[in-house]
Parts: C-alpha cells; sequence; structure tokens
C-alpha cells in the first residue's frame, strides 16, 4: 500500500480539500486499492475538529466528501507515509526540517510541482478568512496538481 499525507497549517481547509480529491482521483484511475491519502496540520488547533464549514460545502459542491478529522503532523508520520506533500513552500520546508533523516526529507514534495507547467512549482494560498470564492480557488489548484501526482503515484506502485 502507497501512502499520501498532505500537510497544511492547521488541518482544516487545504489538506483536507486535496485528500478528498486525492482520494476520488485515485478511484477513478483504479488505484483505490493501491494507495491510502490522509492529512495532517503543522499547527493545529483542535485535534479531531472537522473540516472548516466553508472547505465542506465546496467539496460538496462539487460532488467531494468531506468527512474529516483534524490531526496535528507527528514526526513518526515520515515512517507511516511514502509521500507527504506539502500545500505551501513554507510547508515544504517545515517537513524537511522536522524530517529525523535524508531519507525522510526526501519525501516531502510540494503539492505545486505535481503541475508539469508550474516549473519549480506554486503554493496554495490559505483560504482562511477568506470568502467562498478563496475556497474555490482552493479547489482548483489542487485539481491541477492531480494529474501529475496520479502519475507519480502510478509510477511507485505500477
Amino acid at each position: 500500500m502507497y501512502r499520501v499525507l498532505f500537510v497544511c497549517t492547521g488541518n482544516t481547509c487545504r489538506s483536507p480539500i486535496a485528500e478528498q480529491v486525492l482520494r476520488r482521483e485515485l478511484i477513478e484511475a483504479g488505484l483505490g486499492g493501491s494507495a491510502e491519502v490522509g492529512s495532517s496540520g503543522l499547527r493545529t488547533k483542535v485535534a479531531g475538529a472537522a473540516a472548516d464549514p466553508r472547505a465542506q460545502a465546496v467539496l460538496a459542491a462539487h460532488g467531494y466528501g468531506y468527512g474529516h478529522s483534524v490531526r496535528q503532523f507527528q514526526p513518526e508520520m515520515f515512517d507511516q507515509h511514502d509521500l507527504i506533500v506539502g500545500l505551501d513552500h513554507n510547508h515544504e520546508w517545515v517537513l524537511r526540517q522536522l524530517a529525523p533523516t535524508r531519507a525522510a526529507a526526501a519525501k516531502v514534495r510540494l503539492l505545486g510541482s505535481f503541475d508539469p507547467a508550474a516549473g519549480a512549482g506554486w503554493d496554495v494560498p490559505d483560504p482562511v478568512g477568506g470568502d467562498i470564492e478563496d475556497y474555490e480557488r482552493t479547489l482548483r489548484l489542487v485539481r491541477a496538481a492531480m494529474p501529475g501526482l496520479i502519475a507519480a503515484i502510478q509510477v511507485r506502485i505500477r
């Protein structure tokens, strides 16, 4: 089983959206039984809380699941996952600093780096405090990276 973990700041918006989108993309690519996906946050406030209501609304409006339980990123997650995906450059940098080994740091990627048109990659801006369009933008950016992410996963599991 190939395990992917998305990481953002609070695990209430960006990483739960990415988790739900990748979960469906894996199923549509016929990889649902070969890969697992989860998410966590670097600075969570309430472990076990639901995703932000606006994130849930955007996911539901586009036919995605939105069940979620906030969890804090823990260093042992490096051992439990094959790929750890930061939603912005800061997340990527912090994760690399937290990595206990070079091999663990090598598991860290920026979500935007999976978009071949992006060059070095792009950040998914935090929609917290914004309106529903900010959450829609988050979803669009996450979706843009999915073809490249699915291709990278396929290489690893086939």
